[in-house]
């Protein structure tokens, strides 16, 4: 049995997410159920982050296995053969069977795109058209609010039962004037579910009106609850970049640690 690291790039617009669901669209189940049609048998697969409905990503990491005979290029061509066309495998390769794309993650860098004007059609469905005018520079100040290790128990489902601990290792904001976008960059080992939309959503609900300030937002963020004003962003503007991992021996060590898979 061959074990293979696949990196997947989708548009999550059409998709309830990436995690199957029955009697949902979702991004595996269109991956499992064509993998079936084009191979004659079932596939297990697992990925590293389980993207909300509406979600994006350029680069999802997966693990999959097979007895198949072929060749990687053949597989990743047939395969890609069958996908739609906003489903792509962008790369397939065989790896050791020590390797799994939820542990050992060294950083996730996720992308939020806003715009502040009507954007063009073909780019509409990746980011939030936001009409209101607002304050760049607090947006960006209360951004760095959530850089480091913190509590986000405010900043996610409200339903985790594990701890809403996390680490944001950097937040920046970059001018994208191809696009007439502006880019939120988020970097961290691992979030919580919503927690990037609501931090975005957040902070630039504060850059937007006059009567709210930074502190009100550390208020908001001390509280540890989930349960206040400050609105979640869309999901169509956020988009899971890339995933990066630690050494080879960093991931054997840290299975021999952990008995079940981490909720990342």
């Amino acid at each position: 049995m061959q074990h293979y690291k696949l990196i997947i790039s989708y548009d999550g617009t059409n998709y309830h997410g990436w995690q199957y669901q029955p009697n949902q669209v979702t991004v595996v189940g269109v991956l499992q159920e064509q993998y079936k049609k084009v191979f004659g048998a079932p596939i297990s697969i697992v990925g590293a982050s389980r993207t909300d409905a509406g979600v994006h990503a350029l680069g999802q990491v997966v693990i999959c296995r097979t007895d198949l005979k072929i060749t990687p290029q053949k597989f990743k061509q047939a395969w890609n053969g069958r996908l739609p066309a906003d489903i792509h495998i962008r790369s397939l390769e065989p790896v050791d069977a020590t390797f799994h794309p939820q542990y050992s993650v060294r950083q996730k860098t996720y992308w939020y795109h806003i715009f502040p004007q009507r954007p063009l059609p073909f780019v509409a469905r990746y980011g939030l058209y936001y009409r209101f005018p607002f304050d760049v520079k607090l947006f960006e100040e209360c951004l760095q609010v959530f850089v480091g290790n913190h509590d986000f128990r405010s900043f996610c489902t409200g339903d985790e039962q594990e701890s809403t601990v996390r680490t944001v290792d950097a937040i920046r904001v970059i001018w994208l004037p191809h696009y007439q976008a502006y880019r939120v960059i988020v970097q961290g080992p691992g979030f919580l579910r919503y927690m990037i939309r609501r931090m975005v959503g957040a902070a630039l609900h504060i850059a937007t009106y006059h009567d709210l300030t930074k502190e009100h937002l550390l208020e908001v963020f001390a509280a540890k609850n989930p349960e206040h004003f400050l609105p979640t962003a869309p999901a169509q503007g956020l988009l899971l970049r890339k995933i990066i991992y630690q050494n080879k021996l960093s991931y054997i060590q840290k299975e021999k640690n952990h008995d079940t898979i981490n909720n990342i």
